[in-house]
Parts: structure tokens; C-alpha cells; sequence
């Protein structure tokens, strides 16, 4: 029986030490600029702020993630991202299944408070992101996203909510991102 429980015993130690890395890089990650490839990210801080006239966001269909932060909360994560129509979307998947109402958060964030940051090669681009639930480029942007991902986005899959897509519109006026720009 002693046996046993020092097996036990040992093994959980041993349990513990990967665990306890994993939950460590993942507390550090939030207070970092921007994501990594596992872990969200705290606010996007370095990089130089877009201005000028709306891109021609076509280039982002070559990309495979961007960094995105709401600024409420003020976290970042990697994300997919597509074009079509001209517009810029992004959007959230797995949202009617068990594992993404426990781990997806940021898209209620995103539909009660749209302001966001778009980081792409370095460039911040000052975005609102806008929940669609039907919209005539759904078309399209299934077709792009189909050949860009390994996800099926549907029009059905949408109208099941089982997806949330966003545009990805420009914001309006100043922000809080030049107040933060202007601090440093």
C-alpha cells in the first residue's frame, strides 16, 4: 500500500510541474504586447497607427492570422481573417458547442462593445467590430474563407449562429489608442 501511494504520489508531482508551466506562460502571456501562437495577449502596444484611407484589404486573403484586441477588455488573440466585397471580416466558430460557450468569450465582448485593434505587419488599424447575422457577401466570404481554412463556413452554419461573423468597419474619430500612443 506504501508502494502505491508514493507511485501516486510521485506521479503527481509530476502532473504538476507541466501544469504548472502552462498556467504560468499563459498568466505572463496577458501582460505582454499582443498574443503568441497558444496564449491571448494583453493590448497590442507597439506597431505604427494606420491612418489614411481605407485599405484595399485583398492583401489580407494571403495572410494567414492577425493580431486583434478589444479594448474592452483590453486583450489580444490570433485570429482568422478574410476579405470579400471589399470589406474585412472576421469571425468566431464552435459557438452553439459546449467547448465554445466555455472558452470563446471575446465575441460577446465584441457584439456589446465593438471597439478594436487590428494588428497586421506592424500597421494598427483602428477598428469597430460589427456583428452581421445576413448579408448578401456571406457568398463569398464562404468561398474565401473555404479556400484560405480548413473550416467550412456556411451560410447555414450562420444562420444556426453556429458562427458569428463581424465586419471589421472603421472607427470613427480618435480613440483611446492615440491617447495611449501619446503617453509613451
Amino acid at each position: 500500500m506504501k508502494f502505491i501511494l508514493k507511485v501516486l504520489s510521485i506521479t503527481l508531482c509530476l502532473m504538476i510541474i507541466p501544469v504548472s508551466a502552462v498556467v504560468t506562460a499563459a498568466i505572463k502571456q496577458r501582460f505582454e504586447d499582443g498574443p503568441n501562437r497558444v496564449f491571448a495577449g494583453g493590448p497590442l502596444v507597439s506597431g505604427t497607427l494606420y491612418e489614411g484611407e481605407e485599405p484595399d484589404w485583398r492583401f489580407v486573403n494571403q495572410i494567414p492570422t492577425v493580431e486583434l484586441q478589444l479594448l474592452e477588455p483590453p486583450q489580444s488573440r490570433r485570429i482568422w481573417i478574410a476579405e470579400a466585397g471589399g470589406r474585412l471580416f472576421v469571425w468566431s466558430g464552435y459557438m452553439n458547442s459546449l467547448a465554445g460557450k466555455l472558452w470563446k468569450r471575446w465575441p460577446a465582448q465584441a457584439e456589446a462593445n465593438g471597439r478594436a485593434i487590428i494588428r497586421i505587419d506592424g500597421k494598427l488599424y483602428e477598428r469597430h467590430l460589427r456583428r452581421i447575422t445576413q448579408d448578401p457577401v456571406f457568398a463569398q466570404l464562404s468561398e474565401t474563407v473555404s479556400r484560405k481554412y480548413p473550416s467550412r463556413l456556411t451560410i447555414g452554419a450562420i444562420e444556426r449562429e453556429d458562427v458569428w461573423i463581424f465586419e471589421a468597419e472603421p472607427r470613427p474619430g480618435s480613440s483611446e489608442l492615440s491617447v495611449r500612443e501619446s503617453d509613451r
